[in-house]
């Protein structure tokens, strides 16, 4: 929010003179998000910016008139958000980590690079976000051509979590990777600290929950996004049609690697890992 408020301003929109934000959270649990997109519709508000997948869907369904700015949505094509990118029409645009998808593998890929005696790894996802499933697909393939032993851990309320990892040190699992979700990211001090209680190397799909204590993570500069997210809305409020906006994508991502992390767990990280690193924290 504060990325996206600084783009704002960069803009010429500052809250209290020119501009009023109302600011609606599902704090993690998803079944809450279409009676907050239909609140904010009954404000009649002038736009609405929605978060993730699962906010987006929910912001499509409570109106077709209000433009919608979408971001850190991972398909917005394949989920029935827009039928294009160049040309989305109706009422919706915004940014897209379409590749998204596709990182998932390659995070598999540089988690097995870190760890490579790791012959079993968990996979932390979400059954309601409907990008998760494409997403375990992707890690699927991964894992049988890294020929690791793959364990899908769904996760759709916060109050499973504690569960998932007391199900990983069962399974004796050896490495876990996690993708972005909007829940996980409501819940990073929890799923960080139960990592690193039980003593499992996480790669994450958003770079803060690498600087929060994290052992890797791989994905787009998000603080950046959303900070270019305001340029959509500064352009609709202006009197651009959403429709005619073509919705983005990032063309950089990220790898950050936490060797205080890393150290804490006994790892090693290797030499040519490190050096393909956007950031190493010491």
């Amino acid at each position: 929010m504060e990325a996206f408020r600084k783009g704002l301003r960069q803009l010429g929109w500052v809250e209290g003179q020119n501009i009023a934000i109302e600011v609606r959270s599902a704090e993690g649990k998803q079944d809450r998000l279409p009676e907050l997109a239909v609140d904010l519709v009954n404000l009649k508000v002038d736009l609405i910016f929605a978060s993730a997948t699962p906010a987006a869907l929910a912001a499509k369904r409570a109106t077709t008139t209000v433009p919608i700015v979408i971001g850190f949505v991972a398909d917005p094509v394949g989920s029935g958000l827009v039928p294009r990118l160049a040309h989305p029409g109706g009422n919706i645009t915004g940014w897209t980590h379409l590749a998204g998808l596709e990182l998932n593998g390659k995070r598999l890929d540089i988690l097995k690079k870190a760890i490579p005696g790791a012959a079993r790894i968990a996979a932390l996802w979400n059954p309601a976000n409907p990008v998760h499933g494409p997403s375990l697909k992707e890690i699927e393939v991964a894992a049988r051509r890294l020929k690791v032993e793959l364990h899908p851990m769904g996760v759709q309320d916060p109050e499973q979590i504690e569960g998932a990892f007391s199900a990983m040190t069962q399974e004796r699992v050896q490495a876990l990777t996690v993708p972005p979700d909007g829940m996980f990211l409501a819940h990073q001090a929890r799923i960080i600290d139960l990592a690193a209680r039980h003593r499992i190397p996480t790669m994450y799909g958003v770079r803060e929950l690498a600087e929060a204590g994290g052992l890797m993570a791989y994905g787009v500069n998000l603080p950046e996004m959303y900070r270019h997210g305001a340029f959509f809305v500064d352009r609709i409020l202006k009197g651009a049609k959403p429709g005619n906006l073509p919705v983005e994508q990032p063309t950089k991502f990220e790898l950050v690697i936490n060797l205080k992390t890393a150290k804490a767990l006994g790892l090693t990280i290797p030499p040519s890992l490190l050096q393909r690193a956007d950031q190493v924290i010491e």
